[in-house]
């Protein structure tokens, strides 16, 4: 099977070559792809020098570099990480050969970080316990490490990854649509190392984490709606019946309406709340047929078992 090893990269010059070399010895067989992504060092020149193949995406922002890697590059199986020399690419066969030994299409790279390392930041550790029970919430099940950058995909997973996100909630975009497609998945614990000397993280942890939150809040839009309309139907329901409530009362002990503007607002609020209502049944309905679409083309696609089967006969 051809392998493609993908590493999204913007100024990691200090690290990029002794990330390609550590990989293409892990996996002697893969081609190395790196994506640099409008850096102003000499990232691409160190990684041609490692004997990567060098790429270009001019458009900022991990997700669109992602996008770009995924139209662009051929393979049976992709293995993703980043150019910063945190992953560990010793864990890159067996990231692969749990893909193949069990028939998976995506396998994530659990990050646990190397003794003797501070590798994770208190906000980043809290930001990714948050945002993944807010996945687990959505969809009832989740992943140890949704955040993980270090993944291997099958060719069908990543030809019917839609790739909409431009940012850092690439890696929770794949995990998504993962979920919501039952997709079979796995993982697979790997040491997670401090980043290269001389390279500095692109991460914000407020920013991005407020970023990835907002683009959690609307995948659930997008594929919970009845769930999602469902919730805000009830929250303005309970808004009406407390204005409501000395509505009632007042016309139940004079058999007047005295607060006309309250009476008013407990109307407006009950009607917002059963078209609320009303949107998240025919959302979801629109939903499940996408939902089916998106099915369609992922099973359009060869499994990595039939692969096998071909190179057996």
């Amino acid at each position: 099977m051809s392998i493609a090893i993908l590493l999204p990269c913007y100024n990691e010059g200090p690290a990029i070559h002794d990330v390609v070399k550590d990989f293409r010895t892990a996996l002697p067989e893969a081609t190395v792809y790196v994506y640099d992504n409008n850096s102003t060092d000499n990232t691409a020149a160190e990684a041609r020098r490692a004997g990567a193949v060098v790429r270009q995406e001019p458009a900022k922002g991990k997700g669109n570099v992602v996008r770009r890697m995924f139209a662009d590059i051929e393979a049976d199986i992709y293995l993703m990480a980043d150019g910063d020399g945190t992953y560990d690419p010793e864990t890159a066969p067996l990231l692969v050969q749990k893909l193949i030994d069990d028939n998976l299409d995506m396998v994530v790279g659990a990050r646990v970080a190397a003794e003797g390392q501070a590798t994770y930041r208190a906000g980043h550790v809290w930001g990714n316990r948050m945002l993944t029970g807010c996945v687990v919430f959505i969809f009832g099940r989740g992943f140890t490490d949704m955040l993980s950058g270090y993944r291997a995909f099958s060719r069908r997973f990543v030809k019917s990854f839609p790739a909409l996100s431009r940012g850092f909630e690439t890696e929770t975009e794949l995990s998504v649509h993962a979920l919501s497609l039952n997709i079979p998945t796995g993982e697979v614990e790997t040491k997670y190392f401090e980043r290269a000397a001389g390279t500095a993280s692109k991460l914000s942890t407020y920013a991005d984490g407020i970023r990835i939150l907002n683009f959690i809040a609307l995948l659930f839009k997008e594929v919970r709606p009845f769930l999602f309309f469902s919730a805000v139907a009830v929250i303005l329901f309970l808004i009406s019946m407390m204005f409501g409530v000395q509505v009632l009362a007042e016309f139940y002990r004079t058999g007047m309406v005295a607060g006309m503007a309250r009476a008013v607002l407990t109307a407006s609020l009950m009607v917002c709340a059963l078209v609320s209502f009303v949107c998240g049944i025919v959302l979801d309905s629109v939903g499940r047929g996408r939902l089916e679409q998106k099915r369609l083309a992922y099973l359009a696609l060869s499994p990595l078992s039939h692969k096998k089967l071909r190179e057996r006969v």
